[in-house]
């Protein structure tokens, strides 16, 4: 006979506090705990560092960087003003 379901709790990923699926901040403890997260986010304390895979992705970026370039050195362009 299979063991009856049991709630799992987690960690709130701020300050470690144990966190009921039933808690209305889920993964988070409490309000302060997500704006705590967000910010971090938003000082870019938190970085995703896998590489971008999606083709059409790198291709926007290689064309955006493309109509960027003036061929002239930033030495240059702050000469000509």
């Amino acid at each position: 006979m299979p063991k009856s379901a049991k709630p799992k709790a987690l960690r709130c990923p701020t300050c470690r506090a144990i966190v009921l699926p039933q808690d209305a901040d889920l993964p988070f403890c409490s309000d302060r705990c997500r704006r705590i997260d967000l910010g971090k986010w938003a000082s870019g304390a938190y970085k995703i560092s896998s590489p971008i895979l999606d083709p059409e992705v790198l291709e926007g970026l290689a064309e955006g960087h493309r109509a960027g370039r003036t061929g002239l050195s930033s030495e240059d362009e702050d000469e000509r003003g």
